[in-house]
């Protein structure tokens, strides 16, 4: 029989993370219709805040796509979505600015960054084998417990991730407030509605990680009851 207690958590988890996409959405349209005093796209207050910082050979891209923006550590490219690159309203700004966060952590070998990099070859092989060895591990925790406890192991590294995940968000959008209110790049309203749409960009990575923690301390509890039989 599948793992009733996993759905669960798992729909749960869906469902606030739908909630908190929607909700963020909703914010990203919403603060699209501020348009900035200085008339800036988001890439050239991308291209600005890292010339501010005096980060040289980041190139400032477009990608397809909706909520897409990301930085690329490996090539050195801060990935706008084409709304984002193009528009010139708080929206674009808050989300440019946050990215390029991320590209002065890099910058400055930001140690949360630096820790979440080194991770991501790990997180790439646990998460190939991670679902197989724990629904095998559920199926068969009576008989074989130890199973489970390697899917366990493997989840964990997922956990991590999620959990370092967090500083490594919250830090790039606090560069990318700081900036944007310093250097005067946005008026009051317009730093409130950045504010606003990074705060809930952030939330989705906090959902995220309270979820993965929920789920790994259920499955260490399923482990437990197991090996106690």
């Amino acid at each position: 029989m599948f793992d009733t207690g996993s759905m669960i958590i798992g729909g749960l988890v869906m469902l606030v993370s739908w909630l908190v996409s929607s909700r963020l959405q909703s914010k990203f349209d919403f603060y699209s219709k501020v348009h900035l005093r200085n008339g800036m796209s988001g890439a050239e207050i991308a291209e600005k805040m890292l010339a501010d910082h005096g980060i040289r050979g980041v190139r400032v891209i477009s990608t397809p796509g909706r909520l897409t923006d990301h930085y690329n550590p490996a090539d050195k490219t801060v990935n706008l979505s084409e709304a984002v690159y193009n528009q010139r309203n708080a929206a674009a700004a808050a989300v440019a600015a946050h990215e390029v966060g991320h590209a002065v952590q890099h910058a400055q070998a930001y140690q949360w960054l630096t820790m979440r990099s080194k991770l991501v070859p790990v997180v790439q092989i646990a998460s190939s084998f991670m679902q197989w060895v724990l629904l095998a591990g559920i199926l068969m925790v009576n008989t074989f417990p130890s199973l489970l406890l390697v899917g366990i192991i493997l989840f964990s590294v997922t956990t991590l991730f999620s959990v370092i995940t967090l500083p490594v968000e919250y830090n790039a959008s606090n560069r990318a407030l700081a900036w944007l209110k310093n250097k005067n790049m946005v008026s009051q309203e317009e730093y409130a509605g950045a504010e606003d749409a990074l705060k809930w960009a952030s939330r989705t990575y906090l959902v995220a990680a309270i979820g993965s923690i929920a789920t790994l301390l259920y499955y260490i509890m399923r482990y437990m009851g197991a090996s106690r039989d």
